[in-house]
């Protein structure tokens, strides 16, 4: 039974619903034959053209934000402050730039792997709280920009795991400030009281 989200998934035009909607489901990589895989608990959603927070606010096209035109269903990853790789799920259709960036995973197969790579146990919630830290735990660096999510190096599963409605927290995103009133959107949605969910935690 394949469990991997289907490319349909990511054609969803929605992608404040998708943002809530990937919490719960299972982010995986395989890298030289080792499987590591995250439940994804916290995410943002950023709004493409309209949303002054995006890459692409305002229709902005470069190399870098080429992929975010893309079909949904690939991988968009960039580096942060010239040390962090932060890995996005591209959504929507091709040439409306939406995307999910995703903030923090609760580490579920592979924890030895990831304690390597990240050089401490996953007991620890810094080994894989925050968009930076939780790309390191699963191996995702820049070579992992422009994926295609359906294929067999970097994909999501539905593994059945739900949130009710009360388990989820929605807030601003973190980091946005320069984008004015798009920083108060309340884009931002995580695991209520899971380890894993980067701080601030309400």
């Amino acid at each position: 039974m394949d469990l991997k989200l289907p490319l349909s998934y990511y054609l969803n035009q929605d992608v404040v619903f998708l943002a809530k909607d990937l919490l719960g489901k299972v982010l995986f990589t395989e890298i030289d034959g080792d499987i590591t895989a995250g439940i994804i608990v916290e995410t943002e959603a950023y709004f493409g053209v309209l949303d002054k927070a995006s890459h692409a606010y305002g229709g902005r096209r470069t190399d870098r934000t080429e992929t975010l035109y893309s079909k949904g269903g690939i991988s968009y990853v960039y580096l942060c402050y010239g040390i962090h790789h932060l890995f996005n799920i591209v959504s929507s259709v091709e040439g409306e730039p939406h995307a999910v960036l995703i903030r923090a995973v609760e580490p579920l197969i592979g924890s030895e792997i990831m304690e390597l790579r990240r050089n401490m146990p996953v007991s620890k919630p810094a080994v894989s709280s925050g968009p930076g830290s939780a790309a390191k735990a699963l191996g995702i660096d820049h070579s992992f920009n422009k994926k295609d999510l359906t294929e067999n190096e970097i994909w999501i599963e539905d593994r059945g795991i739900r949130y009710s409605p009360e388990d989820i927290t929605a807030g601003p995103r973190i980091g946005v400030a320069y984008a004015q009133e798009d920083a108060l959107l309340p884009w931002r949605f995580y695991v209520k009281g899971n380890k894993y969910v980067s701080k601030p935690r309400s």
